[in-house]
């Protein structure tokens, strides 16, 4: 399976524990950043995350912040992203089967490692059952009706070329995502 991955600053050294776990059972991972501790903006790498998923580059996604909460929203915001913030292995199951949700979200500071390993492996060997299919519509149906935007985090982009969540340190461009096999 091929997985895209993305963070924000506070934890890239759980997203860079769980780009080795992911590649130790097998999968290839697409890291879409941030690769250090200087300080970013989430919205940037949950937005590429998702935009990977819902251009079917990546069969599924993994989003870490903090809380997770951020980096989950910012990603819900693709149209035809679906995530799944959770700290617990099986919200992440039914999340799946139920939902057929396609990027799992977890907080890095308030998650430990060893949960979150078993919550991926939970979400990805999970398949979706048809489920709900009343919610499901519903899901869809607001999906449809909401006009999002390729260009919704352009101003963040822009801010963080120009050095502002930096402490002033210019950044030449948001880096590509790195694959590993």
């Amino acid at each position: 399976m091929k997985i895209a991955i993305g963070c924000d600053h506070i934890v890239t050294p759980m997203k860079d524990h769980m780009v080795g776990f992911l590649i130790k059972l097998g999968h290839k991972v697409v890291d879409c950043g941030t690769y250090n501790n200087i300080r970013t903006h989430y919205d940037i790498y949950g937005f590429e995350v998702a935009r990977q998923v819902v251009a079917h580059k990546v069969d599924l996604g993994i989003v870490i912040c903090g809380t997770g909460v951020g980096i989950s929203n910012s990603a819900q915001k693709v149209k035809g992203a679906r995530v799944c913030l959770t700290r617990d292995v099986e919200v992440a199951r039914k999340s799946r089967e139920l939902y057929n949700c396609n990027i799992l979200g977890m907080g890095g500071n308030i998650t430990g490692i060893g949960l979150m390993e078993a919550i991926t492996i939970a979400f990805l060997k999970s398949k979706y059952q048809g489920g709900n299919k009343t919610i499901m519509k519903q899901i869809d149906s607001r999906i449809k009706k909401n006009n999002y935007s390729i260009h919704q985090f352009d101003k963040e982009i822009k801010d963080w070329e120009d050095g502002k969540y930096t402490n002033g340190a210019k950044q030449t461009k948001i880096p590509l995502p790195r694959t590993w096999k």
